[in-house]
């Protein structure tokens, strides 16, 4: 069995014994690992606050090469995951994040820019009360690197650039927006203007940008949420259900 370290955000957890837990973790350089924790549940065990539900820690692990579960050797805690004080949602926008990850990544998969974009958003969620920036960057990179980002630059029907004001409408079986011209009452649609769209394209962005330079109207964040929403109940065929506690 080979040792692997790398940092990891803990985003499941469950008993196995009465001492050990089955921990799963979305690390920066494996994607997601599921490992048993010897000893995991003891208050003064060999992990301590470690393996706490959305902690990021540096792990060590041994991979098996059956279907048998890793083993979690080392975790040794970088931060803990303490939501911002003022509102009880980035509680739930932590939970959201860490359900996301379970179920729309693979086992050994890694993505080190969606793990990078995960952290940098729990991060945000604890030094601030309005989360839904922070969230919608974290979805819409999420959406971006497994694949399922929307298209955002061109009529998924006619092919035309959305340069005109909109309104468009997002075509959720087929992951892309229409143009005014091409929508139709057959179609699922979610309207966006121009400005939401144009947002969305910021956000999704590779680069590192400042979520604190962004002013967004309520309505804009509004048309976001409601595509993205749409997006995401597709892929995992129902609407998660943390987002429930989530106010735009």
């Amino acid at each position: 069995m080979d040792a692997e370290k790398t940092d990891a955000i803990v985003i499941r957890l469950a008993d196995f014994s009465n001492t050990s837990r089955v921990v799963t973790l979305f690390t920066r350089d494996f994607g997601k690992v599921s490992a048993i924790a010897k000893g995991g549940k003891r208050l003064k065990g060999p992990f301590d606050t470690a393996l706490d539900l959305l902690s990021e820690s540096a792990v060590v692990f041994l991979r098996k090469s059956s279907s048998a579960l890793d083993i979690l050797t080392e975790a040794r805690l970088k931060l803990r995951f303490r939501p911002n004080p003022g509102n009880l949602a980035t509680f739930y926008a932590g939970c959201y994040v860490a359900d996301l990850l379970a179920n729309l990544t693979l086992e050994d998969d890694p993505h080190p820019l969606l793990y990078d974009a995960a952290a940098s958003a729990l991060r945000q969620f604890m030094e601030m009360a309005d989360y839904r920036l922070s969230l919608l960057r974290f979805e819409l990179v999420m959406l971006r690197e497994m694949g399922h980002l929307p298209a955002l630059d061109e009529c998924i029907h006619c092919g035309e650039p959305l340069t005109s004001p909109g309104p468009f409408s997002f075509w959720v079986a087929q992951g892309g927006l229409l143009c005014a011209n091409c929508q139709k009452q057959e179609f699922s649609q979610h309207q966006l203007q121009a400005g939401a769209v144009a947002l969305m394209r910021h956000l999704a962005s590779e680069e590192n940008i400042s979520l604190s330079n962004i002013t967004a109207a309520p309505r804009q964040l509004q048309e976001i949420r409601h595509t993205l929403t749409a997006a995401i109940s597709a892929i995992l065929g129902h609407r998660p259900k943390t987002l429930r506690f989530l106010q735009f």
